[in-house]
């Protein structure tokens, strides 16, 4: 009886520090004041402008059919001071995109619009412009996907999170470990929500959490790849392999279920602490039964989606099954099964790892923005040069004509 009691006054006492403990994480898992701190930015040398004279000016040039320099489309965005003319540096982004000089759109310019979208609320267009970045030429670095990333995470709109990892993911620019990291812990919490999810957003977030676990050696990493492929593999095995690399960084080659299969198998090999994560192992089990209610048959509307080696595909379901339900023992044997969700481990690796690659970010990120701050003024000096030229020469025009 007083057991009892004990055990129904502690519970909830073991559920608020399990709570309180996440929500820890979740603080200390985000980048830091230093990281998000704008004074390196705000620090470059002022070029103060009038943003009605600029745009009146960008108009006048396109009416003549001239190209805009990206000096000044630079200015328009650096002197944006209300969300108003947030929304009006939109329409001259694109415009510039396709524009003679679409390729002269400069890094700094690029960083200096999210920067402003962040700082007016409007981060929906920064997500806006980087989805249709072809329209508008926006490709950022790895320090500004950061920063985005960051800003949903804060917000836990882990969805808005995904869809910039997803960018990321397209852009292949999984190169620095915060963006690894901050991907994976966006990736893993959304999909705690257990959202439903299209085939697209299947293929996607399978994609990111494959490219982005390939740069990460350890139990997260491995975690991420197999359900990253186990994702993919469930489009490949519904809607045939060229669903999968349409227009997607990912290999053409069919496969991807067995290739979550080698995953597993290099984490029983591997003498490593490595572990799978056992929350993801169900959701691959999952998966695969899915796939296995699939009818033989496929339906008109299949045929025209998958050929001949989709159908091949099709029938090595019950090898692959067979394969994972081994594999699996093999892991409860050697103890290879993580009791935690991704979800956990990633929140795990953000709290131990995320600090410590701030510093180099940080480093290169001052280093960046010196180098961008010498292009920009010596391209102002250029124009300044090439306009006291053309003065010059409409002068000597003059003389010569007063002489006649």
């Amino acid at each position: 009886m007083a057991a009892s009691i004990l055990q129904r006054c502690f519970t909830p006492v073991q559920s608020f520090s399990r709570c309180l403990y996440h929500r820890s994480i979740a603080r200390r898992c985000l980048l830091s004041a230093a990281y998000t701190d704008t004074t390196v930015w705000d620090q470059r040398q002022k070029d103060p402008q009038n943003i009605a004279q600029l745009a009146s000016l960008m108009d006048r040039t396109y009416e003549r059919k001239f190209p805009v320099s990206s000096l000044t489309i630079a200015r328009f965005i650096d002197n944006l001071s209300s969300r108003e003319e947030v929304d009006q540096a939109e329409y001259y982004l694109y415009k510039f995109r396709h524009s003679p000089n679409c390729w002269y759109l400069r890094d700094w310019t690029i960083h200096s619009w999210f920067r402003h979208c962040l700082k007016y609320g409007v981060r929906d267009k920064a997500l806006y412009t980087l989805k249709n970045k072809v329209q508008f030429g926006i490709f950022p670095d790895d320090f500004t996907f950061n920063l985005l990333i960051d800003s949903y995470i804060k917000d836990e709109d882990f969805k808005g999170a995904c869809a910039v990892v997803e960018e990321v993911m397209l852009q292949e620019s999984f190169e620095k470990i915060s963006t690894q990291i901050l991907s994976l812990y966006a990736l893993s919490r959304y999909l705690a929500t257990k959202p439903e999810l299209t085939w697209q957003e299947e293929r996607n977030i399978g994609a990111s959490l494959l490219l982005a676990g390939l740069k990460q050696e350890n139990s997260v990493g491995f975690s991420a790849q197999l359900l990253g492929c186990a994702l993919i593999g469930k489009v490949e095995l519904s809607r045939g392999i060229h669903s999968v690399f349409h227009q997607m960084p990912l290999i053409w080659t069919s496969g991807y279920l067995g290739r979550a299969l080698v995953v597993m198998e290099t984490v029983c090999s591997d003498s490593r602490d490595v572990k799978l994560s056992k929350e993801v192992l169900d959701s691959v089990e999952k998966i695969l039964e899915d796939l296995s209610r699939l009818p033989q048959e496929a339906s008109d509307g299949q045929k025209s989606l998958l050929d001949e080696e989709d159908e091949q595909e099709r029938d090595k379901l019950p090898q692959y099954i067979s394969r994972f339900k081994e594999l699996s023992k093999r892991l409860e044997v050697q103890d290879k099964w993580d009791p935690r969700g991704l979800e956990s481990l990633s929140s795990t690796l953000t709290q131990q790892t995320l600090i410590r690659c701030e510093e180099s970010d940080i480093s290169e990120y001052q280093k960046r923005v010196q180098d961008w701050e010498t292009e920009r003024l010596q391209l102002i000096q250029r124009e300044t040069e090439m306009r006291q030229n053309a003065q010059r020469e409409r002068l000597n025009k003059q003389t010569a004509a007063a002489a006649q």
